[in-house]
């Protein structure tokens, strides 16, 4: 698994865009020894970016030949928000880096598996350290694991005090409102999703059910499960069973409730998540 590829760099406004940009023209650009340069970052920055661009989901990367590739969510933002300024593209972005165990590991075992809900920085280093240690083979550095703590909490509460949205150190996750530190206790905060604009949670949904290969969930998966709702997006159930609801409306592909065992389960529709993406998911302004 995968800790401290971020060189302590969190991601920053405006890095996936030019990452984006530049390796449209060139798909070798992250690898080039001047892309520092062009782009103006510092070279450890550009390392970070290298890293962030593949766990966010945006790019694939083949070591071989040394270039990197836009994926579908990549292409999707390229053409829908590459600057990052819907919520909708944030939270997208927040789904991929968190949703599996590589490769920013801290990330998923924050999200899937710390339960807490208002900690400490100590706390979550010590929590992550056990579970560390319970599921790796080799060593991990002390110090990995405390950047990549110091490096997820800036992730999600980086802007909070900066009025230009130029500002270098404001993080395009900020907009989530996933995590608050005040005075060093940080708390996970439930999102505040207009109602009507749930559409990214189907498509996150049509993901899943096309990793495990059925279309039939019981709502207590969404609620609980790993890489799901109620973990990634620290949703309530109320919260969760008011969206599903608000999608058995939704216009083209809504879902369905059925009963089976009494048990409460979802129907999901039977749409390809990539032309759910570019059919439905379209962002104004």
């Amino acid at each position: 698994m995968g800790y401290n590829q971020h060189q302590s760099f969190y991601l920053r406004d405006r890095w996936l865009s030019k990452a984006i940009r530049n390796t449209v023209e060139q798909p070798s650009f992250l690898y080039e020894k001047d892309a520092f340069e062009k782009i103006g970052l510092g070279k450890n920055m550009v390392q970070s970016l290298r890293h962030w661009v593949k766990a966010t989901g945006v790019m694939e990367e083949d070591r071989k030949s040394k270039t990197y590739e836009l994926t579908e969510l990549g292409k999707w933002v390229k053409e829908q928000d590459i600057t990052v300024q819907h919520f909708e593209t944030a939270a997208l972005l927040h789904y991929f880096l968190v949703k599996d165990k590589e490769p920013s590991s801290t990330w998923y075992w924050f999200f899937n598996l710390f339960s807490e809900t208002v900690t400490t920085k100590e706390e979550i280093f010590t929590e992550l350290s056990q579970w560390v240690q319970s599921v790796e083979t080799r060593v991990v550095s002390e110090n990995s694991i405390k950047r990549d703590v110091d490096c997820l909490i800036r992730m999600y509460t980086a802007g909070g005090n900066n009025e230009d949205p130029e500002e270098v150190t404001l993080s395009p996750l900020f907009k989530l409102g996933l995590l608050v530190d005040r005075n060093g206790t940080i708390y996970k905060r439930e999102p505040s999703i207009p109602r009507g604009q749930y559409g990214f949670l189907l498509y996150t949904l049509l993901v899943y059910c096309e990793e495990n290969d059925r279309y039939e969930i019981d709502i207590e998966e969404i609620i609980e499960q790993e890489g799901m709702w109620g973990r990634v997006y620290n949703l309530s159930r109320v919260t969760i069973v008011n969206i599903l609801n608000d999608l058995t409306l939704h216009t083209q592909y809504p879902i369905a409730f059925i009963r089976t065992n009494n048990l409460d389960m979802l129907r999901v529709p039977r749409v390809d998540s990539n032309k759910f993406l570019y059919e439905v998911l379209k962002l104004k302004g």
